[in-house]
């Protein structure tokens, strides 16, 4: 029983058990990677996938990777760890083991998963790109902070919680979000939000010296742009 074996048939059970979901496979997390997220409408999950041929080597730091970013977390596992993975993952983890009969696989949630006690918000928000968290804060009426950072803006958004927005209300609103993710169009979107938010900083910049700075800023990522995209043609003519 091998993890890319697992996956689809796994990907069919969660659905049967969870309703409307979105899934996300190999997403960076930390250090770790996570193998599979779950959006759900008001949740999202980490899913760890250890497989008969994997061992629990790592699955100490990817606990706690897991851990730093999702709401809920779980860990799918094949016949050889179904005895003892109880051992190796803390007690909030949902546990689902796998195994094969009449050449089906048959999944078994052993232990549903509990709310993630270490999950904070901010964390939560670093899952979302910078022009997802301008969708979110134009659904929350704040300032666009066209100007800020990236970790400025989630700052801002938790500071903002629970006295002015729900906390639950931003957990909806994440999921809401993700279930739209467009992953055909990610450096399309990202490239047109950050050339329409430079734009305005040039715009709306006073400071002669600084305007130049930022119109050579542009200049130069209209001319990087290019060079980038026949680079990529190039490693993929080579697959």
């Amino acid at each position: 029983m091998h993890d890319r074996d697992m996956r689809e048939p796994l990907f069919e059970y969660l659905e049967e058990q969870f309703g409307k979901v979105r899934i996300l496979e190999e997403k960076t997390m930390g250090k770790s990677r996570a193998d599979v997220v779950m959006v759900t409408p008001e949740s999202i999950f980490g899913i760890e996938i250890k497989s008969d041929a994997d061992t629990y080597a790592r699955l100490e730091r990817q606990v706690r990777d897991y851990d730093r970013y999702y709401d809920y977390n779980i860990v799918a596992v094949g016949t050889s760890h179904a005895a003892h993975i109880e051992e190796h993952v803390p007690a909030h983890w949902g546990i689902i083991t796998a195994e094969v009969v009449d050449g089906a696989f048959d999944f078994y949630m052993l232990r549903k998963p509990r709310l993630n006690p270490k999950r904070k918000l901010s964390r939560k928000l670093e899952i979302l790109w910078r022009p997802e968290l301008a969708q979110l804060q134009e659904a929350n009426s704040m300032p666009k902070y066209k100007d800020k950072s990236k970790e400025f803006v989630i700052e801002a958004i938790v500071a903002r919680v629970p006295e002015k927005i729900a906390e639950e209300d931003v957990h909806r609103q994440i999921s809401d979000i993700l279930f739209e993710r467009d992953y055909t169009n990610v450096e399309e979107t990202l490239r047109e939000y950050r050339k329409g938010e430079l734009q305005k900083a040039i715009e709306s910049e006073n400071d002669p010296g600084r305007k130049l700075e930022l119109m050579m800023e542009q200049a130069e990522k209209k001319a990087a742009f290019p060079l980038q995209k026949r680079r990529g043609h190039r490693r993929k003519g080579r697959k």
